[in-house]
Protein backbone atom coordinates (compact mmCIF):
# COMPACT_ATOMS: atom_id res chain seq x y z
CA UNK A 1 0.00 0.00 0.00
CA UNK A 2 1.16 3.24 -0.72
CA UNK A 3 1.91 6.25 1.51
CA UNK A 4 -0.62 8.23 -0.17
CA UNK A 5 -3.50 5.87 0.97
CA UNK A 6 -2.36 5.76 4.38
CA UNK A 7 -2.66 9.48 4.89
CA UNK A 8 -6.09 9.43 3.04
CA UNK A 9 -7.54 6.71 5.71
CA UNK A 10 -5.96 8.87 8.86
CA UNK A 11 -7.60 11.47 7.40
CA UNK A 12 -11.20 9.70 7.29
CA UNK A 13 -10.81 7.93 10.84
CA UNK A 14 -10.51 11.40 12.36
CA UNK A 15 -13.54 12.96 11.48
CA UNK A 16 -15.56 10.54 13.36
CA UNK A 17 -14.20 12.28 16.65
CA UNK A 18 -16.28 15.32 18.01
CA UNK A 19 -14.13 18.25 18.08
CA UNK A 20 -13.82 20.38 21.51
CA UNK A 21 -16.16 23.83 21.50
CA UNK A 22 -14.01 26.96 21.94
CA UNK A 23 -13.81 27.66 25.78
CA UNK A 24 -13.69 32.01 25.65
CA UNK A 25 -11.69 33.16 28.89
CA UNK A 26 -12.76 36.80 28.74
CA UNK A 27 -14.69 38.67 31.29
CA UNK A 28 -18.03 39.96 30.49
CA UNK A 29 -18.34 43.14 32.43
CA UNK A 30 -21.44 44.17 31.25
CA UNK A 31 -22.78 41.23 33.00
CA UNK A 32 -20.98 41.77 35.98
CA UNK A 33 -21.83 44.44 36.42
CA UNK A 34 -25.70 43.63 35.72
CA UNK A 35 -25.32 41.03 38.30
CA UNK A 36 -24.22 43.86 40.51
CA UNK A 37 -26.61 46.21 39.67
CA UNK A 38 -30.13 43.26 40.37
CA UNK A 39 -28.10 42.76 43.95
CA UNK A 40 -28.11 46.32 44.44
CA UNK A 41 -30.29 46.65 47.92
CA UNK A 42 -28.17 43.46 49.17
CA UNK A 43 -25.23 45.57 48.81
CA UNK A 44 -26.86 48.33 50.51
CA UNK A 45 -27.95 46.66 53.08
CA UNK A 46 -24.60 44.95 53.88
CA UNK A 47 -22.53 48.55 53.23
CA UNK A 48 -25.11 50.19 56.01
CA UNK A 49 -24.40 47.71 58.64
CA UNK A 50 -20.46 47.55 58.19
CA UNK A 51 -20.60 51.64 58.47
CA UNK A 52 -23.21 51.15 61.83
CA UNK A 53 -20.61 48.79 62.91
CA UNK A 54 -17.87 51.42 62.00
CA UNK A 55 -19.70 54.28 64.08
CA UNK A 56 -19.96 51.49 67.23
CA UNK A 57 -16.15 51.23 66.89
CA UNK A 58 -15.65 54.74 67.13
CA UNK A 59 -17.28 55.14 69.93
CA UNK A 60 -16.09 52.39 71.86
CA UNK A 61 -11.88 53.20 70.59
CA UNK A 62 -10.11 54.82 73.39
CA UNK A 63 -9.68 58.62 73.30
CA UNK A 64 -6.22 59.88 72.73
CA UNK A 65 -5.75 63.74 73.48
CA UNK A 66 -1.82 64.70 72.89
CA UNK A 67 -0.86 68.18 74.83
CA UNK A 68 2.28 69.50 73.25
CA UNK A 69 5.12 72.36 73.93
CA UNK A 70 7.49 74.23 72.11
CA UNK A 71 10.81 75.08 73.72
CA UNK A 72 14.56 76.91 72.99
CA UNK A 73 17.09 77.84 75.56
CA UNK A 74 16.36 80.07 77.49
CA UNK A 75 17.43 84.00 77.16
CA UNK A 76 19.53 86.87 78.74
CA UNK A 77 16.36 87.98 80.08
CA UNK A 78 15.46 85.01 82.02
CA UNK A 79 18.82 84.89 83.87
CA UNK A 80 19.43 88.68 86.02
CA UNK A 81 19.26 86.77 89.25
CA UNK A 82 21.86 83.78 87.72
CA UNK A 83 24.03 86.22 86.04
CA UNK A 84 24.42 88.68 89.40
CA UNK A 85 25.33 85.31 91.36
CA UNK A 86 28.24 84.65 88.57
CA UNK A 87 29.12 87.99 88.31
CA UNK A 88 30.06 87.71 92.12
CA UNK A 89 31.71 84.52 91.77
CA UNK A 90 33.98 85.90 88.70
CA UNK A 91 35.14 88.88 91.15
CA UNK A 92 36.40 86.22 93.39
CA UNK A 93 38.35 84.50 90.60
CA UNK A 94 35.75 81.66 90.40
CA UNK A 95 34.66 80.40 87.59
CA UNK A 96 31.55 78.33 87.46
CA UNK A 97 30.94 76.97 84.19
CA UNK A 98 27.18 77.91 83.16
CA UNK A 99 25.87 78.74 80.52
CA UNK A 100 22.15 79.06 78.65
CA UNK A 101 23.25 76.39 76.40
CA UNK A 102 24.41 73.71 78.47
CA UNK A 103 21.40 74.40 80.95
CA UNK A 104 19.01 73.45 78.31
CA UNK A 105 21.14 70.54 77.02
CA UNK A 106 20.96 69.16 80.68
CA UNK A 107 16.90 70.14 80.51
CA UNK A 108 16.87 67.79 77.76
CA UNK A 109 18.88 65.16 78.89
CA UNK A 110 16.79 65.00 82.22
CA UNK A 111 13.63 65.19 80.93
CA UNK A 112 14.24 62.40 78.38
CA UNK A 113 15.50 59.96 81.30
CA UNK A 114 13.30 56.92 81.87
CA UNK A 115 13.64 56.87 85.72
CA UNK A 116 12.91 60.13 86.41
CA UNK A 117 10.05 59.62 84.86
CA UNK A 118 9.25 56.82 86.28
CA UNK A 119 9.68 58.82 89.59
CA UNK A 120 7.55 61.68 88.75
CA UNK A 121 4.80 59.46 87.56
CA UNK A 122 4.88 57.20 90.80
CA UNK A 123 4.27 60.31 93.20
CA UNK A 124 2.12 62.27 90.80
CA UNK A 125 -1.43 63.01 91.43
CA UNK A 126 -2.85 61.51 88.35
CA UNK A 127 -1.43 57.59 88.96
CA UNK A 128 -3.23 58.60 92.40
CA UNK A 129 -6.76 59.90 91.09
CA UNK A 130 -6.49 57.03 88.05
CA UNK A 131 -5.40 53.95 89.94
CA UNK A 132 -6.47 54.77 93.20
CA UNK A 133 -6.55 51.12 94.14
CA UNK A 134 -2.99 49.68 93.32
CA UNK A 135 -0.30 49.97 95.49
CA UNK A 136 3.01 51.24 94.55
CA UNK A 137 4.62 47.85 95.28
CA UNK A 138 2.57 46.04 93.01
CA UNK A 139 3.13 44.67 89.62
CA UNK A 140 0.44 46.35 87.42
CA UNK A 141 1.44 49.49 89.63
CA UNK A 142 4.63 49.57 87.80
CA UNK A 143 3.15 48.41 84.28
CA UNK A 144 0.43 51.19 84.58
CA UNK A 145 3.81 53.74 85.02
CA UNK A 146 5.89 52.43 82.42
CA UNK A 147 2.76 52.39 79.68
CA UNK A 148 2.72 56.39 80.82
CA UNK A 149 6.07 56.64 80.28
CA UNK A 150 5.90 55.29 76.63
CA UNK A 151 3.16 58.29 76.51
CA UNK A 152 5.87 60.99 76.89
CA UNK A 153 7.09 62.44 73.44
CA UNK A 154 10.03 64.61 73.11
CA UNK A 155 11.36 65.56 69.69
CA UNK A 156 14.11 67.58 68.33
CA UNK A 157 12.38 69.96 65.93
CA UNK A 158 15.49 70.58 63.54
CA UNK A 159 15.21 68.35 60.36
CA UNK A 160 18.43 67.29 58.32
CA UNK A 161 16.64 66.98 55.42
CA UNK A 162 16.00 70.82 55.38
CA UNK A 163 17.94 72.68 52.99
CA UNK A 164 17.69 76.03 55.77
CA UNK A 165 19.53 75.75 59.19
CA UNK A 166 17.17 76.85 61.61
CA UNK A 167 18.82 79.83 63.74
CA UNK A 168 18.04 78.48 66.57
CA UNK A 169 17.42 75.22 68.68
CA UNK A 170 13.99 73.90 69.46
CA UNK A 171 12.38 70.71 70.83
CA UNK A 172 8.82 69.64 70.92
CA UNK A 173 7.51 68.01 74.14
CA UNK A 174 4.23 65.84 74.14
CA UNK A 175 2.39 63.68 76.60
CA UNK A 176 -0.73 61.77 75.46
CA UNK A 177 -3.62 61.24 77.79
CA UNK A 178 -7.40 59.85 77.53
CA UNK A 179 -8.83 63.43 78.08
CA UNK A 180 -7.45 66.84 76.77
CA UNK A 181 -7.06 68.09 80.61
CA UNK A 182 -5.32 65.54 81.63
CA UNK A 183 -2.89 65.50 79.23
CA UNK A 184 -2.17 69.34 79.31
CA UNK A 185 -2.06 69.04 83.14
CA UNK A 186 0.58 65.96 83.48
CA UNK A 187 2.48 67.82 80.33
CA UNK A 188 3.05 70.86 82.20
CA UNK A 189 3.86 69.36 85.73
CA UNK A 190 6.20 67.00 84.26
CA UNK A 191 7.93 69.94 82.69
CA UNK A 192 7.90 71.97 86.31
CA UNK A 193 9.69 69.15 87.67
CA UNK A 194 12.33 68.55 85.62
CA UNK A 195 12.58 72.27 85.03
CA UNK A 196 13.00 72.53 89.00
CA UNK A 197 15.67 69.58 88.97
CA UNK A 198 17.91 71.00 86.75
CA UNK A 199 17.76 74.91 88.38
CA UNK A 200 18.30 72.68 91.47
CA UNK A 201 21.62 70.69 90.15
CA UNK A 202 22.79 73.80 88.17
CA UNK A 203 22.44 75.25 91.93
CA UNK A 204 24.34 72.64 93.60
CA UNK A 205 27.15 72.43 90.96
CA UNK A 206 27.56 76.72 91.96
CA UNK A 207 27.78 75.84 95.21
CA UNK A 208 30.30 72.96 94.99
CA UNK A 209 32.49 74.85 93.09
CA UNK A 210 32.33 77.63 95.37
CA UNK A 211 33.22 75.51 98.38
CA UNK A 212 36.14 73.78 96.67
CA UNK A 213 37.31 77.41 95.42
CA UNK A 214 37.00 78.14 99.06
CA UNK A 215 38.70 75.08 100.88
CA UNK A 216 41.94 75.15 97.85
CA UNK A 217 42.30 78.86 99.00
CA UNK A 218 42.37 78.24 102.79
CA UNK A 219 44.17 75.15 102.41
CA UNK A 220 46.94 77.08 99.98
CA UNK A 221 46.76 80.19 102.75
CA UNK A 222 47.31 78.07 105.98
CA UNK A 223 50.62 76.12 103.58
CA UNK A 224 51.63 79.65 103.37
CA UNK A 225 51.36 80.87 106.81
CA UNK A 226 53.20 78.08 107.81
CA UNK A 227 56.20 78.68 104.99
CA UNK A 228 56.41 82.63 106.61
CA UNK A 229 56.10 81.57 110.03
CA UNK A 230 59.09 78.94 109.92
CA UNK A 231 60.98 81.75 107.40
CA UNK A 232 60.39 84.18 110.94
CA UNK A 233 61.43 81.56 113.42
CA UNK A 234 64.39 80.96 111.30
CA UNK A 235 65.44 84.83 111.00
CA UNK A 236 65.20 85.66 114.20
CA UNK A 237 67.12 82.24 115.35
CA UNK A 238 69.83 83.93 112.64
CA UNK A 239 69.39 87.30 114.80
CA UNK A 240 69.72 85.71 117.68
CA UNK A 241 73.16 84.55 115.98
CA UNK A 242 74.28 87.58 114.75
CA UNK A 243 73.69 89.41 118.22
CA UNK A 244 76.60 86.75 119.43
CA UNK A 245 78.84 87.41 116.83
CA UNK A 246 78.43 91.24 116.66
CA UNK A 247 78.57 91.54 120.78
CA UNK A 248 81.82 89.32 120.29
CA UNK A 249 83.46 91.33 117.83
CA UNK A 250 82.50 94.48 119.89
CA UNK A 251 80.53 95.74 117.47
CA UNK A 252 77.94 98.48 119.13
CA UNK A 253 76.97 100.80 116.46
CA UNK A 254 76.01 100.52 112.57
CA UNK A 255 80.01 99.95 111.14
CA UNK A 256 78.44 102.06 108.05
CA UNK A 257 77.56 105.45 110.44
CA UNK A 258 81.65 105.19 111.80
CA UNK A 259 83.46 105.07 108.14
CA UNK A 260 84.24 101.51 108.94
CA UNK A 261 84.74 98.86 106.73
CA UNK A 262 83.62 95.50 107.73
CA UNK A 263 83.33 92.35 105.29
CA UNK A 264 79.73 91.19 106.30
CA UNK A 265 79.26 87.39 107.30
CA UNK A 266 76.91 85.94 104.74
CA UNK A 267 75.26 83.68 107.44
CA UNK A 268 74.76 86.18 110.34
CA UNK A 269 75.18 89.86 109.39
CA UNK A 270 76.60 92.11 112.05
CA UNK A 271 76.76 95.33 109.95
CA UNK A 272 73.57 96.65 112.26
CA UNK A 273 76.27 96.36 115.38
CA UNK A 274 74.73 94.66 118.43
CA UNK A 275 72.48 97.56 119.43
CA UNK A 276 70.42 97.78 115.87
CA UNK A 277 70.68 93.97 116.06
CA UNK A 278 69.20 94.07 119.30
CA UNK A 279 66.02 96.59 118.19
CA UNK A 280 65.52 93.93 115.11
CA UNK A 281 65.30 90.99 116.92
CA UNK A 282 62.78 92.55 119.87
CA UNK A 283 60.59 94.08 116.67
CA UNK A 284 60.78 90.51 115.03
CA UNK A 285 59.20 88.90 118.22
CA UNK A 286 56.75 91.16 118.90
CA UNK A 287 55.00 90.59 115.63
CA UNK A 288 51.58 88.46 116.45
CA UNK A 289 50.45 87.44 113.40
CA UNK A 290 52.68 86.78 110.54
CA UNK A 291 50.86 88.75 108.18
CA UNK A 292 51.07 92.24 109.83
CA UNK A 293 54.12 92.91 107.47
CA UNK A 294 53.29 90.76 104.54
CA UNK A 295 50.47 92.58 102.08
CA UNK A 296 50.14 89.67 99.76
CA UNK A 297 48.96 87.63 102.83
CA UNK A 298 46.94 90.01 104.07
CA UNK A 299 45.34 90.10 101.00
CA UNK A 300 45.06 86.80 100.39
CA UNK A 301 43.14 86.17 103.69
CA UNK A 302 40.72 88.96 102.77
CA UNK A 303 39.97 87.00 99.87
CA UNK A 304 39.15 83.83 101.66
CA UNK A 305 37.15 85.82 104.29
CA UNK A 306 35.20 87.06 100.87
CA UNK A 307 34.52 83.67 99.73
CA UNK A 308 34.13 82.27 102.99
CA UNK A 309 30.96 85.11 103.54
CA UNK A 310 29.37 84.26 99.93
CA UNK A 311 26.24 82.45 100.30
CA UNK A 312 25.04 80.87 96.89
CA UNK A 313 20.87 80.67 97.81
CA UNK A 314 18.07 79.30 96.29
CA UNK A 315 18.47 80.85 92.53
CA UNK A 316 15.26 81.61 90.59
CA UNK A 317 15.77 81.18 86.26
CA UNK A 318 14.51 79.06 83.96
CA UNK A 319 16.78 76.85 82.13
CA UNK A 320 14.62 77.25 78.75
CA UNK A 321 12.05 78.93 77.17
CA UNK A 322 8.21 78.49 76.13
CA UNK A 323 7.54 78.87 72.73
CA UNK A 324 4.07 77.41 72.80
CA UNK A 325 3.30 76.48 76.65
CA UNK A 326 1.90 73.10 77.17
CA UNK A 327 -1.76 73.26 75.14
CA UNK A 328 -5.02 72.15 75.94
CA UNK A 329 -5.49 69.58 72.58
CA UNK A 330 -8.49 71.06 71.02
CA UNK A 331 -8.69 67.49 68.68
CA UNK A 332 -8.43 64.24 69.39
CA UNK A 333 -5.94 62.15 68.00
CA UNK A 334 -6.29 59.36 65.40
CA UNK A 335 -9.57 59.15 62.79
CA UNK A 336 -12.94 61.27 63.35
CA UNK A 337 -16.07 58.98 63.69
CA UNK A 338 -17.21 60.25 60.21
CA UNK A 339 -14.03 58.86 59.10
CA UNK A 340 -14.32 55.60 60.60
CA UNK A 341 -17.62 54.99 59.22
CA UNK A 342 -17.49 55.93 55.44
CA UNK A 343 -14.19 53.69 55.45
CA UNK A 344 -16.44 51.05 57.36
CA UNK A 345 -19.08 51.25 54.87
CA UNK A 346 -16.26 51.45 51.55
CA UNK A 347 -15.29 47.81 53.16
CA UNK A 348 -18.82 46.63 53.28
CA UNK A 349 -19.49 47.46 49.60
CA UNK A 350 -16.17 45.84 48.62
CA UNK A 351 -17.58 42.99 50.90
CA UNK A 352 -20.81 43.00 49.51
CA UNK A 353 -19.86 42.98 45.59
CA UNK A 354 -17.23 40.34 46.59
CA UNK A 355 -20.41 37.97 47.82
CA UNK A 356 -22.44 38.41 45.22
CA UNK A 357 -19.95 37.76 42.91
CA UNK A 358 -18.76 34.71 44.23
CA UNK A 359 -22.37 33.38 44.47
CA UNK A 360 -23.52 34.04 41.12
CA UNK A 361 -19.92 32.22 39.82
CA UNK A 362 -21.04 29.66 42.22
CA UNK A 363 -24.41 29.26 40.78
CA UNK A 364 -22.95 29.29 36.97
CA UNK A 365 -20.78 26.70 37.44
CA UNK A 366 -23.95 24.14 39.10
CA UNK A 367 -26.15 24.88 35.78
CA UNK A 368 -26.34 21.86 33.32
CA UNK A 369 -23.86 22.39 30.12
CA UNK A 370 -24.76 23.03 26.97
CA UNK A 371 -23.75 19.95 24.08
CA UNK A 372 -22.39 21.29 21.31
CA UNK A 373 -24.23 20.52 17.74
CA UNK A 374 -21.92 17.89 15.82
CA UNK A 375 -21.71 16.81 12.45
CA UNK A 376 -20.01 13.65 11.69
CA UNK A 377 -19.85 12.08 8.37
CA UNK A 378 -19.22 8.67 7.76
CA UNK A 379 -16.34 7.88 5.33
Amino acid sequence: MSSLEIKQDNEVQLRHYPVEPHRTQEIDLLTLIDVLWTAKKQIIAIAAAFAVIGLLISFVLPQKWTSEAVITPAEQTQWHALQRVLMELQVLDVEAPVNQADVFNQFIKTFSSQSLQEEYFRNSSYMKSHYPDLTPDSLEFQRAVVRLTEKVKIVDNASPKSPVEAPFTSWTLGFTASTADDAKEVLEGYIDYVAARVVNETTDNIRNTLALKTRFEQEKLNLDRVRLTNQRDTKIQRLNYSLEVANAAGIKKPVYSNGQVVNDDPDFSITLGADGIQEKLRIEKSLKDIADLNADLRNREYHVEQLQKLNVKDIEFSPFKYQLSPSLPMKKDGQGKAVITILMGLVGIIVACGIVLLRNAMLARTLPPVAPEMVLESA
